[in-house]
């Protein structure tokens, strides 16, 4: 038996596998092995472990080659046995109530070598769920689907959590077997393919994984050990256990898997599911300990790997760094984005939404990076926040849609069933000249009208009742109508898949297909539009009226955003003259009214009329390089 320094079942160049579990709850551990492919009845081999110190359990064998099915046998202090699958296991061929199996990450063939990501400011993030961005539900149907993407001008992909959870029907948040990779999708090699393809075409790929809990159906990490505390709830159930008696092992599972996950699938980032459920009172954060981790693999692979936080805390030791009292990570959402336009282009002010007057809350992000930096919030009855002036914008991922904010709406509507094609543009256009780094959620970009639904397959009726109450409960902030739909039945998750071969069916699909396409490219060409050592954006706004100009300028050219969210036209004042206009949402080519008119200049510099509920991006070159100081009109196209 020899030692390894990897959790789990990992191959070993010598042709045995070595095995390694936490499990300080047993006072024995036996792997069992099913080598016939099946785990029914008494014939497995039992291989014992050896205790390893500090609760760890390790042995080798060259009988688990990759593909052999094997569980572990726990034997307690009371002389009572019970077998469980692996904590890390890599692979769960048959969900997460049956026995693991060996996974040789060596095996597959790389294409990929020298894909690097792009640097976060030139990223356009592009958030999928794979059980519905397709027919197929799998990797391999996203995979059929990256030309589109490709088209569409996107740079990344992120997934929505593929860790093994019960049954096959899941927005993947309550995952259990974490370092296992969802079967009905592909498995662990369908996964490999994908980022592999993606890599091919020069995407990139972020996984969301979640350590601020664990689901309920299937979990049995307690009979191995204190992996959960009881001093650290969520909502969602117990937290890990970050900082009690113990914690150390806890913290390695999650970091190894990071770790893992680069050097196995090649990820180029993270999304951290809701790191403010992740609770650790330790001089080193978990998340600190995490990030500086993962980017001494990324140094050892050659290529960034950027850690996205998910976090409703507005606050900025996120991103600083460990020096600066911080915890290193690249990126955080940063929805303010989201709730100030929705409010701009729908009305709604109930829910969190109470807190958001619409455009004026985009002038104070601009600022503070945050709406919320020290400022009372009505929906949470306190103070939140604080300013984050200092970090580029860069460091803040935006979006118009997403998973959130349209699955946890009770029918799960999407933005172009709350407003109009015009509405849809607007909000489009101010994500992605914005200089944060933008994120469109899968279908946005034609408008697919498949809302996204909370969809569960569970097996366990207390759980699948309690989890449609839940449901019921989270709506009562919201003046919505109507019945909750079941996320339990079939029908819930197959009317949330989407058909990208809208974008190219005609009609008001291709128009906003075109406009987003346009926007993605200008916002390549514009650098200033991005680039992080830039000066801040200023913000000015329409002397009452529910629009707002932006204006970013490095000394030699100028970019401007003219944002209108009334009914009706603006007047728009620029500074100085020179303009051109670059692309104006409310073009005929995007199915659009037409407009606006050439700027004109006069001593108090540039006047642009802005037609209704719509956007104007506008250019400034130096003199020379305009063709001197007169405005005048660029062809868009």
């Amino acid at each position: 038996m020899n030692a390894t320094t990897r959790l789990g079942a990992t191959p070993t160049a010598e042709g045995t596998t070595a095995f390694e579990v936490w499990a300080p709850a047993a006072d024995r551990v036996d792997v069992l092995l099913y080598p016939d492919g099946s785990d029914a009845g008494d014939d497995a081999t039992a291989v014992a472990l050896q205790p390893a110190g500090e609760g760890y359990h390790r042995g080798t064998t060259d009988r688990a080659g990759p593909g052999t099915r094997y569980r572990y046998r726990l034997h307690r202090a009371d002389g009572t046995t019970v077998d469980r699958a692996d904590p890390a296991s890599r692979h769960q061929p048959d969900g997460v109530h049956g026995p693991s199996m060996v996974d040789d990450p060596a095996a597959f063939a790389w294409t990929d070598r020298g894909f690097v990501p792009r640097p976060l400011h030139e990223q356009v993030l592009y958030e999928l769920h794979v059980g519905t961005f397709s027919p197929e539900g799998t990797f391999d149907g996203v995979v059929d689907r990256l030309d589109h993407l490709v088209e569409l001008g996107v740079s990344t992909l992120e997934l929505l959590p593929v860790a093994q959870f019960p049954g096959g029907r899941n927005w993947g948040y309550d995952g259990v077997l974490p370092y296992a990779v969802q079967e009905t999708y592909g498995g662990p090699d369908g996964l490999r393919r994908l980022v592999d393809a993606a890599h091919a075409r020069g995407l990139g790929v972020v996984l969301d994984v979640v350590y601020n809990h664990m689901g309920p159906e299937g979990n049995h990490l307690d009979d191995f050990g204190p992996y959960f505390s009881d001093r650290h709830g969520t909502p969602w159930g117990p937290g890990l256990n970050t900082d009690g008696e113990l914690a150390d092992p806890v913290r390695r599972f999650v970091i190894e898997h990071a770790v893992g996950f680069v050097r196995d699938f090649h990820l180029d980032g993270f999304r951290l599911d809701a790191v403010h459920g992740i609770v650790d009172t330790s001089a080193v954060h978990l998340l600190e300990e995490l990030a500086t981790a993962v980017h001494a693999e990324a140094d050892r692979r050659g290529a960034p790997v950027h850690l996205i936080a998910e976090s409703d805390l507005s606050d900025p030791r996120l991103l600083r760094s460990p020096d600066a009292g911080g915890y290193g990570l690249d990126a955080q959402w940063a929805d303010d984005l989201h709730h100030a336009v929705h409010v701009a282009v729908t009305g709604e002010r109930d829910g969190y939404y109470v807190d958001y007057t619409g455009l004026e809350d985009l002038r104070t992000m601009l600022r503070d990076r945050y709406v919320f930096s020290r400022r009372y919030s009505a929906f949470r009855k306190r103070t939140v926040g604080r300013p984050a002036r200092e970090l580029p914008y860069d460091r803040f991922v935006v979006s118009v849609q997403n998973h959130d904010q349209i699955g946890n709406r009770m029918l799960g509507e999407r933005l172009s069933e709350l407003t109009d094609l015009e509405g849809c543009k607007l909000a489009a256009a101010t994500m992605l000249t914005s200089p944060f780094v933008p994120m469109l959620y899968m279908g946005e970009e034609y408008a697919d009208p498949a809302p996204f639904r909370y969809f569960v397959s569970h097996t366990e009726p207390d759980l699948i009742e309690a989890v449609r109450t839940g449901r019921r409960e989270e709506f009562a902030a919201f003046a919505w109508q109507g019945e909750a739909p079941d996320p339990q039945a079939e029908s819930t998750f197959e009317v949330s898949k989407v058909d990208v071969a809208l974008a190219a069916a005609g009609g008001e699909h291709t128009a906003l297909f075109t406009c987003y396409r346009e926007l993605i490219a200008l916002r390549a060409e514009l650098t200033l539009l991005h680039r992080p050592d830039a000066p801040d954006v200023d913000a000015m706004p329409v002397p009452g009226r529910a629009a707002v100009t932006l204006h970013r300028t490095d000394g030699r050219e100028a970019v401007a955003v003219v944002i209108n969210a009334e009914h009706e036209t603006v007047d728009a004042v620029l500074p100085g003259d020179g303009w051109s206009l670059r692309l104006a949402t409310s073009d005929r080519r995007f199915a659009g009214p037409g407009g606006p008119d050439a700027p004109v200049s006069d001593a108090g510099g540039t006047h642009l009329t802005v037609p209704p509920r719509s956007v104007a991006v506008l250019r400034r070159l130096p003199p020379h390089a305009a063709g001197g100081p007169a405005a005048h009109h660029e062809d868009p196209s």
